[in-house]
């Protein structure tokens, strides 16, 4: 008899096809589908439609050339834009940083009462836009409002100013708004990243005498770095994207003179219209498209460029 003969033939073995994992997920995919893809691809598509002679036509760029190219929409779109970019910075600069101290303060070992200052920080956070907006214009009333006399208690009432109503601090004063409600979610997920850091990490650090904030600075930072990139991302996703604060304390013109206005409140007065000025559908999905295309450059770079170098720490 042969070596072939006595040779055992080897079947590889077929996997089943796990249908369960699609039945499961199908329900989510429909989801998804039915309210985020079906309407960006409807958005994308209106953008390069519009009516005329009463009927929607197809105008390619058409939309877009109006928007950068006409005065009257070109003005209103680039200064939404520079305000949406303020906006942004004063939360990467100020809702960031310090939610990163809070969540470093909070994990300081044996700290008393950290579960309530958890708690009173990420509080405002579960608070609707529209009672923290009608809030603190009550606040910030110079008619009504507490903040003239809490000034006043400590000797600075000088400093108080009707800051939601000057054109030169109103967005300023929208954005702290916005802050003080958000700050909790920085700082939460940076404690949780903070608390995941091995304890073997944190005893070599303190056998080498790297303790208090030069730990935290040479050891610490360097190993929560991908959750500071998460939070900056999601910062400029939620501030391209915000509208409903802007909303509820300065109204749909963003006023004063439109000095709070963003790309949230121009899509939405162009789109719908407000008083009377009547919505175009077109342009208003031409704004959109736009808002997309800023968020999805944003993202990209986040995703193939930074969190590459924060991966390979050559931050």
């Amino acid at each position: 008899m042969s070596e072939t003969d006595n040779a055992i033939d080897i079947v590889p073995i077929k996997r089943p096809v796990r249908w369960h994992i699609f039945v499961f997920m199908l329900p989510a995919v429909i989801v998804y589908s039915a309210v985020m893809v079906l309407p960006l691809i409807e958005t994308l598509r209106l953008s390069l439609y519009n009516i005329v002679d009463g009927q929607p036509a197809f105008v390619g760029f058409a939309n877009f050339q109006v928007l950068f190219g006409d005065p009257r929409w070109a003005h209103d779109f680039w200064n939404a834009l520079v305000n949406n970019l303020i906006f942004f910075a004063i939360h990467m600069c100020v809702q960031n940083p310090i939610g990163v101290a809070l969540a470093a303060l909070l994990s300081v070992p044996k700290l008393r009462g950290v579960a309530f200052y958890r708690t009173a920080i990420f509080l405002p956070t579960l608070l609707s836009f529209v009672i923290v907006g009608f809030i603190w214009k009550l606040i910030l009333s110079p008619i009504w409002g507490v903040a003239p006399w809490m000034l006043d208690l400590i000797g600075l009432k000088f400093l108080f100013a009707p800051w939601l109503g000057k054109p030169g601090s109103a967005l300023i004063a929208v954005s702290l708004i916005s802050n003080w409600q958000y700050i909790g979610i920085p700082m939460m997920l940076i404690y949780a990243a903070l608390l995941s850091i091995p304890e073997e990490v944190i005893e070599a650090a303190e056998c080498d005498g790297i303790t208090g904030w030069a730990q935290f600075w040479k050891i610490k930072l360097p190993l929560i770095l991908p959750a500071i990139g998460i939070i900056s991302i999601l910062t400029f996703v939620g501030n391209f994207n915000a509208f409903d604060l802007i909303y509820t304390v300065q109204g749909a013109l963003a006023g004063p003179d439109m000095s709070t206005d963003i790309l949230g409140t121009l899509l939405y007065r162009t789109f719908f219209g407000f008083q009377l000025q009547l919505g175009d559908r077109s342009m208003g999905a031409t704004i959109a498209t736009v808002m997309f295309l800023i968020i999805l450059a944003g993202v990209s770079l986040y995703l193939f460029v930074i969190q590459r170098r924060m991966r390979r720490y050559q931050f």
